[in-house]
């Protein structure tokens, strides 16, 4: 076996295939209604969640809904779309959160204090009894030092040194007090071990994709949801040394995401604790519906017989909306219903399972039922020990009474509405008062004539009749006022939501918002929203996702390397406080160590790699080593030093026949000397004496050319 294998332990107890498919339907039957019967309650109890989440969907889109209806004055049909920006930069501050540290936010550490281990210990000093010995007694300094040998032991004992004649032969020299190795806890190997299979696992899943899907229903609809682990047989491609295509394939924990809208949980729970059933609706087509055949105890006959009765999927009221009002149409898809819950044990038994026998005193048991056209095509009691449902459901912000959550959307619904109402209102008193409200007196006019408006546009008047025919009248514009109230609904919508517009790229901030400073403190406080949320993530589903993988490992997996007394700790909270916290400390202890009186005793490499962390960066891509940031040190050291007199070039605007090499009045500008100026090659020549005192004086110029 590898090392890496999962062994799933074929000891659960489920209802077998037969070749008598309708028979064995027959005896089983009497579940299916009690299947059904909790499927309807669970629908007909989250209407008002779905109704919900259908107004949170269409303000996402910028769809009005049927219930919205516009007068004939009403032109504009606009629509702000302020709940998509405001739901996006939530559900971008919750996976950058998440994956600070490019990685899955769960951790695998020994307990705090281990079974068998007390808790604290006291120790109560007293003074050392005084001692008769001649051989002195523990505490009276005659200790050995460090490094001690049988000779200086020898010297030590002075005129007593007679009494080790008879063992002198027998001491031997061996190893102090002092550590000579690192010695690793083996609960940390394990925690670290343990660690790495999941994160594997977690990798190899795709729970980095399915938790950033969660996270978005999440700050959307209120409610992230996520289904696992459960065990799949994996295919992995492989070709034989003939270059044959020959699969392995290997029992791996899977994790998967859930959308609310397929997610039926028990209507009398607040939470999955709480939960003693749940339903997920799937849409599966014929393909996927074989693929089931290849999973354990699946009844393959029984779906066979399903697929030639042809699909079954009936749409939901609100999967139209869904689809932007699409037309009714049939889809071919099969609908099947995966229930996980309690069943009596009676009623198992009826059904055809075998209960083993230290399980038939339990009144109820947790099983896995999958339903398709009113025939059961899987029925397996829990194999996960201790039996816990397989989803985990995290809120964005708790509902203490519902199991769904509420979101972004939910919580600015009303000043959604206010914003796209002040917006209708803005434009349509755009367009009135921009255009003239034209008023025709047709007595004055030729009858019949065309009375459209148009550049260039001939009216033929009445001969003789007085007055004036056609007259112009202006609307004032008050759009202004308008988009006054559209800020003030804009700021409702920052304040309803905890996200204010700065943190998501609104410009224009005025007040406090000024100030770099005013802007460290609006994020402070922004931050303190989001705090709540990732806190929510950790508890509800990071922890209880890595504990299900934790027990997974524990049931099926058998190396014995990856065991011990741990625990699962969720990172996301940590994560958000290292990048907040963390990078301003390090930034602070840097400045403080750049002292040079501190600066001897700080550890720069470690400081700098940690701040590279800190900002999401790769610390061995931008910092070096010890031996890279030496030889850089050199290299720059070079760039730096002064070069000799005889290798110093010009400054700009010098020239040979300034023996100064300042060039004038022009050091650094690079301009060209003017006549007059030392330098110029148009000067008057000097006299003879003055052009030998020159010439003694001036030094030609380095790389000039002769």
């Amino acid at each position: 076996m590898q090392e890496d294998e999962i062994m799933i332990e074929d000891d659960a107890i489920a209802l077998e295939d037969t070749d008598d498919s309708v028979a064995a339907d027959t005896d089983v039957a009497g579940i299916i209604p009690f299947i059904m019967d909790r499927y309807r309650r669970a629908e007909d109890y989250r209407y008002q969640d779905e109704e919900r989440w259908l107004r949170a969907y269409r303000n996402y889109r910028g769809l009005y809904g049927p219930d919205v209806q516009f007068t004939e004055a009403e032109k504009s049909r606009v629509f702000i779309k302020v709940t998509k920006t405001k739901t996006l930069a939530a559900y971008g501050q919750i996976v950058d959160v998440l994956f600070a540290n490019n990685k899955f936010p769960l951790a695998i550490e020994p307990t705090e204090l281990p079974e068998g281990v007390v808790a604290d210990v006291h120790f109560d000093p007293q003074e050392p009894e005084e001692m008769q010995s001649p051989y002195g007694f523990a505490g009276d300094g005659n200790d050995l030092p460090a490094g001690a040998t049988a000779q200086s032991l020898l010297e030590q004992l002075g005129p007593l040194s007679e009494k080790l004649e008879p063992v002198e032969d027998k001491l031997k020299e061996g190893p102090g007090k002092t550590p000579t190795a690192i010695e690793f806890s083996p609960a940390m190997v394990a925690a670290k071990m343990m660690e790495k299979k999941i994160h594997d696992q977690l990798e190899e899943s795709g729970a980095n994709k399915n938790l950033r899907s969660s996270s978005f229903e999440m700050a959307l609809f209120g409610t992230g949801i996520m289904k696992g682990p459960f065990a799949v047989d994996k295919e992995y491609a492989n070709w034989n040394d003939n270059g044959e295509y020959d699969p392995m394939f290997k029992t791996v924990p899977q994790v998967d995401h859930v959308s609310v809208w397929n997610f039926y949980p028990d209507p009398d729970s607040n939470n999955m604790d709480e939960a003693q059933y749940v339903i997920e609706r799937h849409k599966l087509s014929r393909s996927q519906l074989r693929n089931l055949k290849k999973r354990p105890y699946f009844r393959g006959q029984v779906i066979d017989e399903c697929i030639m009765m042809g699909e079954n999927y009936d749409k939901k009221y609100w999967e139209d909306d869904l689809s932007d009002y699409a037309p009714e149409h049939g889809i071919d898809r099969f609908e099947v219903l995966e229930y996980w819950g309690m069943v009596d044990t009676d009623m198992l038994e009826e059904n055809g399972v075998d209960i083993p026998d230290e399980l038939k005193d339990f009144d109820e048991l947790q099983a896995n039922v999958w339903v398709l056209n009113n025939k059961l095509i899987r029925m397996v009691l829990n194999p996960f020990k201790p039996a816990k449902i397989p989803y985990v459901a995290a809120p964005y912000e708790l509902n203490p009474y519902s199991f769904f959550g509420v979101g972004i959307a939910e919580n600015m619904d009303d000043t959604q509405t206010l914003m796209n109402g002040f917006m209708r209102m803005a434009v349509d008193n755009a367009v009135l008062s921009g255009n003239l409200i034209v008023e025709v007196d047709e007595t004055n006019l030729v009858p019949g004539q065309d009375l459209s408006l148009y550049p260039g546009k001939v009216f033929r008047r009445q001969g003789g009749a007085p007055g004036q025919a056609i007259f112009g009248t202006k609307f004032p514009n008050v759009s202004s006022e308008n988009m006054m109230l559209f800020d003030k609904a804009r700021v409702l919508a920052d304040e309803s939501t905890g996200l204010p517009s700065f943190a998501h790229g609104q410009t224009g901030v005025t007040g406090v918002g000024r100030t770099a400073s005013g802007i460290s403190m609006l994020m402070g406080a922004a931050s303190g929203s989001i705090k709540t949320v990732i806190k929510n993530v950790d508890d509800y589903l990071l922890r209880p996702l890595g504990e299900g993988f934790f027990r997974f490992n524990m049931q099926f997996d058998f190396d014995p390397d990856i065991k011990g007394d741990l625990e699962v700790k969720a990172r996301g909270t940590d994560s958000l406080m290292k990048n907040e916290v963390r990078s301003q400390r390090l930034m602070q202890f840097l400045q403080i160590a750049s002292n040079p009186a501190l600066a001897p005793f700080a550890k720069f490499q470690y400081v700098i790699r940690e701040i590279a962390k800190s900002l999401d960066l790769d610390p061995d891509k931008v910092t070096n080593n010890m031996s890279e940031a030496a030889l850089q040190a050199e290299m720059m050291k070079e760039f730096q030093a002064p070069l000799p007199d005889a290798q110093q070039p010009a400054p700009a605007g010098a020239s040979a026949m300034d023996p100064t090499g300042a060039g004038g009045g022009n050091i650094g500008m690079g301009q060209v000397p003017v006549p007059g100026e030392q330098g110029f090659s148009g000067n008057a020549q000097p006299t003879n004496i003055e052009q030998t005192q020159a010439v003694g004086q001036q030094q030609p110029p380095v790389g000039s050319v002769q």
